[in-house]
């Protein structure tokens, strides 16, 4: 869509006569002198289209595409004519397309619906707090059939977390439905995001409801709402709950914080990096932690008030990941020459990140492509599991001049 401004100037222009003619009217002889006057300077004898260009009609159509804008506040928003924008429901927010367009920022609440892309979801009252109990829902409606996915980015997100027993997410929730399976969320997801499969055509829409309950707490959420063309580069691939793009970047599960975050029960879902052109493979890493003794950037599966080391595979025993797991595909640690016959480690848990059983953390390496990792966690923690943080990974995408294949 484009916006389109009309400008319309009359400019009216006209002869200035001289002060004899202007008393005179009619008169052509100079009586003052006896010549004859210059009538060049009378209208009256101009040549014919000479006396209809002195009256000059400018009609300006300033065009600008509906893109994307910077508004005042910071929000994104789509730039748009300031009565295109009030048709909408939208609130202009500063400048756009050199000061012909308003940046448009569409910001709704509960109960309501929205197809416009870019819409902000807020609790209500924002930018205040809200401590209440009920069901916030937002329905997404598709702009157009071509939209496959929509991307939801959480700007603010800050909900009651998991029971501290089985980290179940039992007093607040934030559910997706109406598209691919998706767990329910709760707890600090500021910074995270999700992908969303929005099917084919004009499908049933995708709803986003908070449920908030239980004791006080200050909660506050601000979700950016994103719909994505089937054609676009930016469209993640199928399965992807979270995807990331770049050579460098990092990966969190859902309410990870090395202080006071707890891995989520019931998780099941792929997180995918972008294979970048001339990579192929990537590493991982345990982000570093700086607030605690020992490090708690991954600590998935065991007792994390002690030392845990990790485990590896999907076998039954002691030292495997039967219930709580990572998995990278055909993982190894970095550095370290594999046997010719070595089985590939897929799952990793407990509370030290390596592709070996081990209390040392390691930079382990995947080459099997796509790139994609898996996380699922159980609904069951306590005895056996205890302060589990879930899990914080820098990775960064390795050349194929690396020797990689």
């Amino acid at each position: 869509m484009r916006g389109n401004l009309v400008i319309i100037a009359f400019l009216y222009g006209f002869c200035e006569a001289s002060e004899g003619f202007s008393k005179s009217r009619g008169v052509f002889a100079n009586r003052l002198k006896g010549k004859v006057q210059d009538v060049s300077k009378d209208h009256r004898f101009w040549p014919p289209g000479t006396k209809e260009s002195r009256f000059l009609s400018l009609f300006t159509v300033v065009t600008f595409p509906n893109g994307g804008c910077a508004g005042a506040s910071g929000d994104n928003g789509t730039c748009m004519t300031a009565r295109e924008c009030t048709a909408r429901g939208g609130s202009a927010n500063g400048y756009c397309a050199n000061g012909f367009g308003l940046c448009c920022i569409f910001m709704t609440s509960c109960g309501s619906s929205t197809s416009e892309n870019g819409t902000y979801f807020v609790n209500s009252g924002y930018p205040s707090v809200y401590d209440g109990t009920g069901s916030c829902e937002l329905t997404v409606i598709k702009s157009h059939p071509d939209v496959c996915q929509i991307r939801l980015d959480f700007n603010r997100f800050s909900i009651a977390g998991p029971e501290q027993m089985h980290n179940v997410c039992n007093q607040d929730q934030f559910i997706v439905s109406g598209g691919n399976p998706v767990p329910a969320i709760c707890g600090n997801n500021q910074g995270s995001h999700m992908y969303i499969d929005a099917g084919i055509g004009m499908t049933n829409p995708v709803k986003l409801t908070f449920v908030t309950s239980g004791p006080t707490f200050e909660r506050l959420w601000k979700v950016k709402v994103t719909q994505i063309p089937c054609s676009t580069i930016y469209k993640a691939d199928e399965g992807c709950l979270q995807y990331y793009t770049g050579v460098s970047g990092q990966l969190r599960s859902f309410n990870y914080d090395p202080v006071s975050g707890l891995q989520l029960s019931n998780q099941d879902y792929g997180i995918c990096v972008r294979m970048e052109r001339n990579f192929c493979g990537i590493q991982y890493t345990a982000c570093p932690d700086t607030v605690n003794n020992r490090s708690r950037s991954f600590t998935i599966s065991g007792n994390s008030n002690t030392p845990v080391n990790a485990m590896i595979g999907s076998g039954a025993g002691p030292n495997n990941c039967a219930n709580d797991w990572l998995l990278v595909p055909c993982g190894t640690n970095v550095g370290r020459i594999q046997p010719a016959q070595a089985l590939c480690t897929d799952r990793i848990c407990g509370g030290t990140f390596s592709a070996e059983l081990s209390m040392q953390a390691s930079t382990v390496l995947s080459t099997v492509k796509p790139f994609r990792l898996w996380f699922h966690t159980d609904n069951i923690e306590a005895p056996v599991d205890v302060g589990n943080r879930g899990f914080c990974l820098n990775y960064v995408q390795q050349p194929c001049t690396n020797n990689l294949v």
